[in-house]
């Protein structure tokens, strides 16, 4: 998981702002200079939501007298407002996502599901805000992401309640899309699953029925791995397996506020 972040550019932060603010500069300006279209992933709440991380983000928001979320962490402003000097002026706008999963449906969003098959629905929504309504102080660039997540956690709550993110949010209702299959997207799987996947079965195959202890042997030895790797990875997504960061109720604003998590792509 790790190297695959790294692959894709992530920017790694050390959790210490004095450090971390010239690493967002730094790498944020080298990938906003890309000349190929890119987008920056932020995850503002800087760790996965657990009942300990939440009782440790509402008694530090209690302590600082912010908004307390019932279904998000108090966002972590350092990073978000870290990253905007080297923004502007090269990425336009800002997509806020919100991700909803109905707690009535009997398929779980989890890894394990999505590997056998099973049917996920995520529920949606995409709020495009240009760059330029942010505003440009840092204190008052903060504020704006507090107030966008006190937003989305009126959202969450309305959906978890009701199944609409607008019923009981108080935000202006806008008309969703259901999006179609694309069919493109499976002819894309389908491709690569005959390009990789045959190909190693046949290969396996022929040294499982060689009748050579050691080609069953080596056999073997492949696709343990391969199930190892992929229980690895499976374990990686679990919420309990994650770290414990959060847990405890930071000492003082800066270092709760700094760790956002911030990804690239192309």
């Amino acid at each position: 998981m790790g190297w695959a972040w790294k692959f894709s550019e992530s920017v790694f932060l050390e959790r210490n702002f004095d450090k971390d603010k010239d690493i967002i500069g730094r790498q944020v300006a080298e990938i906003a200079q890309y000349p190929d279209p890119m987008f920056l992933l932020l995850f503002a709440e800087g760790t996965r939501f657990t009942e300990d991380k939440h009782k440790a983000s509402l008694l530090f928001a209690k302590e600082k007298g912010l908004p307390l979320l019932k279904h998000h962490l108090t966002p972590r402003t350092k990073g978000f407002t870290a990253s905007l000097p080297q923004l502007r002026g090269r990425v336009p706008v800002i997509y806020n996502v919100q991700l909803c999963f109905d707690k009535k449906d009997h398929v779980k969003p989890t890894v394990m599901n999505l590997l056998l098959g099973k049917p996920v629905v995520g529920h949606m929504i995409f709020e495009r805000i240009p760059l330029d309504e942010v505003p440009e102080d840092e204190e008052a660039a903060g504020q704006w992401l507090r107030e966008l997540y006190n937003k989305k956690d009126r959202m969450m709550d309305s959906f978890l309640k009701t199944g609409d993110f607008f019923a009981t949010s108080g935000v202006p209702r806008v008309e969703g899309v259901r999006l179609p299959r694309r069919y493109y997207s499976l002819v894309n799987m389908i491709l690569w699953a005959v390009v990789t996947l045959i190909p190693m079965v046949y290969y396996l195959t022929i040294l499982l029925t060689s009748g050579s202890t050691l080609y069953i042997s080596i056999s073997l030895v492949i696709i343990s791995v391969f199930f190892l790797l992929l229980y690895k990875l499976i374990e990686q997504t679990k919420i309990d397996k994650g770290s414990s960061y959060g847990k405890v109720t930071p000492t003082s604003p800066t270092s709760h506020e700094n760790g956002s998590h911030i990804n690239n792509q192309h």
